[in-house]
């Protein structure tokens, strides 16, 4: 299975593909949709042909986005909340499944506590990922949000497996 990560920001959109057989995990392309324009609808319109762009190169067959946390700014929280809008409809578009993981949930799956800052998030990408290289901080956190949505689908898996052999 194919997932596609994605770590929503209004200028830096970051992005990660990877492949999940069984229990392995491999890195297939991971980078970051600059947004361009000085309006924010033109940057919302580069973020969705970009993005759009890359579900075509990669075709994902599901895709997992960061949930926006809410903070002080509220005028920047709307922003995210907008940007974040495109990292939903692009894979909805596609007609993939979208899971979405809270910022902590992600942290803690990826490196084992939720409070992680992004160099542990990184490298820990980079032990889950032999070998890879990353596009930047985004792209790093997009491949975490794909790696913890493959584990949150090798476990449902696992339950449904097991729920089926006791015969509920």
């Amino acid at each position: 299975m194919r997932v596609i990560g994605i770590d929503p920001g209004l200028r830096h959109t970051g992005w990660g593909v990877v492949d999940s057989s069984g229990s392995r995990i491999s890195h297939v392309a991971n980078g970051t949709c600059n947004s361009e324009g000085t309006t924010l609808a033109e940057r919302l319109l580069s973020l969705h042909l970009q993005l759009a762009e890359v579900l075509r190169q990669h075709a994902p067959d599901a895709a997992a986005v960061e949930q926006t946390f809410v903070n002080r700014d509220g005028a920047g929280t709307l922003k995210l909340g907008q940007a974040r809008g495109i990292a939903m409809l692009v894979p909805a578009q596609a007609g993939l499944a979208i899971g979405e993981y809270a910022p902590n949930a992600v942290k803690k799956a990826v490196v084992g506590v939720g409070h992680a800052d992004k160099r542990q998030v990184a490298h820990m990408v980079r032990l889950h990922l032999p070998g890879v290289e990353l596009d930047g901080a985004d792209a790093a956190d997009a491949l975490a949000i794909a790696i913890c949505h493959v584990h949150h689908l090798q476990s449902s898996g696992h339950l449904a497996a097991a729920l089926q052999r006791a015969g509920a």
